[in-house]
């Protein structure tokens, strides 16, 4: 049998190339640590321009939800009437003011002729209840009666009708403070 198995040759050949190796093994590790642990504690970790971890910016975070751009309510205080072109621009004017579902257009004294024929109750009663393709109160049951004869004063007087603006009673007015 041969002692080829047993023999290898090592890279290293002389004292010298020991010494470098050995110094190699110690210092390169070394040099690692000290670079990672320059990187980890540097200041400089932000991105440039980055202001996330600015007061501001984490009191803009951390800020309730119900701040932006919520306004509560009293549920007890009294119900504020609204006027009748407010009431017709938040709940009339989708179908009023384009003629959907054979709507009749505010200004349009042909098409509120007819209607404004039958009387103020009528037409009154039709838009509290709904008629046709119009909701109850124009698809808005928070609305008060009063609101709604608003409404409608506004829209008939504004296509060639003579309505009187309704009278706010003294009950309607305690019963709206009571809901």
């Amino acid at each position: 049998m041969s002692d080829a198995h047993d023999e290898h040759e090592s890279a290293i050949k002389t004292p010298k190339q020991l010494i470098v190796a050995v110094l190699a093994g110690f210092i390169v590790p070394i040099m690692i640590i000290v670079l990672l642990v320059k990187f980890v504690a540097s200041d400089d970790t932000v991105g440039a321009g980055s202001n996330a971890q600015t007061p501001e910016a984490i009191a803009a975070r951390i800020s309730p939800v119900a701040n932006e751009g919520f306004t509560l309510l009293d549920a007890n205080a009294p119900k504020v009437l609204q006027t009748g072109e407010a009431v017709y621009k938040a709940a009339c004017a989708a179908c009023h003011g384009t003629g959907a579902a054979g709507a009749p257009k505010l200004g349009d004294a042909a098409g509120w002729g007819p209607r404004i024929a039958q009387g103020y109750d009528t037409v009154l009663k039709h838009a509290i209840e709904g008629i046709r393709g119009m909701p109850a109160k124009g698809g808005n049951p928070d609305l008060d009666e009063v609101e709604v004869a608003r409404a409608v004063v506004h829209m008939v007087n504004a296509s060639g009708g003579k309505f009187k603006e309704p009278e706010v009673k003294a009950a309607a007015a305690t019963e709206a403070s009571a809901k």
